[in-house]
């Protein structure tokens, strides 16, 4: 796991020229060329004692007025528009960020060649070989390998696609008069996720005037064709050209050849070299971190929080476990603390209404109305929500069983139903292995295993203009269905479930007697809750389990550990049946105290039986919103309160706890420690020694 560029990215060494801002900006008066490629600023920090010689060897770095313009228009009119600065002083502030970029690019570079890494000669001849319009590129190209440099490429392409996949879509929509789509349900955190460090070497920019099919990996939108595509070009020109950016007699139809390109490629190569410096600043920051700073970090941490969470008073270890995440833990909890995923299938319009117009039960003061909604429970019909995941924006749906050249077949989920074999989210689940010359294109989608087919029949037709149109026939599910698809997806992936000795509580464990029941009180006259109670049970580990490997998913190298398997398998149940979308996307799930709680009592009672029975238990109740399943995914116990354990050993291991750990203290450690090194050079650099503003050239901007 490595640490996000953009967590240790300053906003000043931020690229600030975002081309898909263009469109329908209007912040320039004048509209010649000659304007907008007056200097504004120069920085060189040769100039300086430190660097001094290196003076003739870095040169000088210029910000051109057009940068400025550009920038503003990409962000900076937020600033006056919501939080009513000046104009003079938000280009101030954008000056400063260019400026500021600038110096830290040359530090880079000075970087590089004075801690002997680099060859000054060798820089000066690699610059002399390149071609004139290439020499600004490989000044920087010079200090990144060749994956680096392939990466910086990609980036500028994948980039100027997407600006023209935006400017696409009005123009697919105004051809083909699309109507608005049915809101998709929640899709999974993480799907289609790139790789950062993944490129496309056959990857190009599809303009129209060449063919999409021959741009690598890049796939066009539903609807494009090479005449919207061209339109879209067109327009994307028109507002290069509208800030001086294209100029006459350049051959518009190849955007490679543009002097615009070259310049989008610089920073592109530019980020690439900041990034390589960050990564030698992590190393160094690693080096602070020692086994035994990070054991005593943790032993600190969890007495702590014995101390806190320990008391009387239980709302600080509450709020905390509503704040769990990748980077904030709780290490240590009392009995009966833990969370769960909450499957809610629903009553339908009709039971309900029948619900609410139903009498309380006979004596009972608060007007329950258990025996009523007893006799409604037995007739809901769950069904697979997925269908917008056809029919939305993007169609997610992928038919499992078209295997393509080089591809594995993915061993999906049907329970024998032969009508069953779409499954969702292709790129996240058919292509993420990697060549041997490049990473893999996307990452797996966390915690959701993906291969639990649409459950029910699907009919595709195209429309007259080439469309897929679907119909649906979802299969519908009794509590019983659903349990028993349950039971049969987690045997899918090798985990079986044992029915919990004497519960639930009906007689007999007979089901018509769970609603025949004439009393769900005790004696005492109070609620017993525990009569709600359809069906317990707990999923059979083969191993004791580890709560430290709650997130160790598949990897090109190794299984995912059988605690994420349930983890997964229940977290993707959820995304099909659930109409709880809130619980969608939780870290853990819902965080579940032994006290009294908000949530609805018999919901919040067979939650806390899930949590007393501790990780991999699964209760099923209902409420007057219908079924509630409840999977305990991660519980603190009275044998266990402190179920983490740090391992060193560990701590390159994805997903574990003890990775994770140490990715968060190391991430905050070398935030700090880049930020200081940031501070300090931008600090010392940005002087009138190195940097010379030339105000006047761009004040007339103020007023645009």
């Amino acid at each position: 796991m490595r640490f996000k560029k953009t967590k240790t990215a300053a906003l000043a060494l931020a690229s600030l020229f975002v081309v898909g801002s263009f469109s329908g900006c209007a912040f320039v008066t004048k509209n010649l060329k000659r304007d907008l490629e007056q200097v504004v600023a120069t920085v060189d920090i040769t100039k300086s004692e430190d660097y001094s010689e290196l003076e003739g060897t870095i040169g000088q770095s210029t910000v051109l007025k057009r940068d400025l313009v550009a920038s503003y228009a990409s962000y900076g009119s937020t600033y006056v528009n919501s939080y009513g600065m000046e104009p003079s002083a938000v280009y101030d502030l954008l000056k400063n960020n260019l400026v500021n970029r600038q110096i830290y690019i040359q530090y880079a570079q000075a970087y590089f060649l004075d801690g002997g890494t680099k060859s000054k000669a060798e820089w000066d001849k690699y610059i002399a070989d390149a071609k004139e319009e290439d020499k600004a590129v490989a000044a920087v190209a010079y200090f990144l390998d060749e994956d680096e440099i392939a990466l910086a490429e990609y980036n500028v392409k994948t980039s100027l696609n997407s600006t023209l996949d935006s400017l696409e879509l009005d123009y697919i929509e105004e051809e083909e008069d699309l109507h608005d789509h049915d809101t998709a349900r929640t899709t999974p955190t993480g799907i289609a996720t790139v790789n950062e460090d993944y490129y496309d070497p056959d990857y190009k920019v599809y303009t129209g005037f060449n063919h999409a099919s021959e741009c690598g990996t890049y796939e066009a939108q539903d609807g494009s064709t090479p005449t919207t595509r061209m339109k879209a070009y067109k327009t994307l020109l028109s507002n290069l050209n509208y800030y001086g950016l294209v100029t006459k007699g350049e051959n518009t139809s190849d955007i490679t050849t543009l002097d615009y390109y070259n310049n989008e490629r610089k920073s592109q190569y530019e980020t690439q070299l900041i990034n390589k410096l960050s990564d030698v600043f992590e190393e160094e920051a690693k080096k602070k971190i020692t086994e035994d700073w990070l054991n005593g970090k943790f032993t600190t941490t969890l007495d702590s929080q014995k101390e806190q969470f320990g008391s009387a008073d239980a709302s600080a270890l509450e709020s905390a476990l509503d704040s769990v995440s990748d980077s904030s833990f709780v290490l240590y909890a009392p009995d009966s603390y833990g969370f769960v995923i909450n499957i809610l299938l629903p009553f339908s319009t009709r039971q309900t209404q029948e619900l609410n117009d139903a009498p309380a039960d006979f004596g009972d003061t608060k007007g329950n109305k258990f025996l009523k909604r007893a006799s409604l429970l037995e007739g809901i019909r769950a069904t697979d929500q997925r269908n917008t995941w056809f029919t939305g924006h993007e169609d997610y749906s992928f038919d499992s069983t078209d295997v393509k050249e080089g591809e594995t077949k993915i061993s999906a989920y049907t329970a024998d139903d032969p009508d069953r074999k779409y499954l969702f989210f292709e790129d996240s689940m058919k292509k993420i292995e990697g060549s041997e010359t490049a990473p893999a294109q996307y990452e797996r989608i966390p915690n959701y295993l993906g291969e639990y087919t649409y459950n029910g029949k699907v009919f595709s037709t195209e429309d007259e203009d080439g469309d897929k149109e679907y119909v649906f026939q979802p299969n519908k599910l009794s509590i019983e269905d659903f349990l028993t698809e349950l039971k049969g997806y987690l045997g899918h992936v090798g985990l079986s479930v044992t029915q919990v000795e004497d519960k639930p509580y009906y007689p007999n464990g007979e089901k018509s007697a769970y609603y025949d029941q004439t009393s769900y009180y005790a004696p005492d006259g109070k609620v017993d809750y525990s009569k709600f109670l359809y069906y317990e049970a707990k999923i059979d580990f083969s191993e004791p389990f580890d709560a430290g490997r709650i997130f160790c998913g598949a990897t090109k190298d190794r299984p995912a550990s059988q605690e994420n398997l349930a983890f997964s398998v229940i977290n993707e149940l959820s995304f099909a049946y659930n109409t709880d979308t809130a619980g969608l996307n939780s870290y853990l799930g819902y965080a579940v105290s032994p006290n009294n709680t908000d949530f609805v009592k018999e919901f919040e009672y067979a939650a806390q039986e899930a949590v007393r029975g501790g990780a991999g238990t699964i209760t099923v109740a209902p409420s007057d919103y219908g079924w509630h399943i409840m999977y305990c995914t991660f519980a603190y116990s009275k044998e266990n309160p402190t179920p983490y354990s740090f391992n060193y050993d560990e701590i390159e291991v994805e997903g574990t706890f003890s990775n994770l750990y140490y990715e968060a203290l190391t991430a905050e450690n070398f935030s700090g420690y880049s930020s200081e090194i940031q501070t300090t050079v931008l600090n010392k650099y940005n002087s009138d020694v190195c940097v010379t503003v030339y105000e006047n050239r761009y004040k007339d901007l103020y007023e645009a």
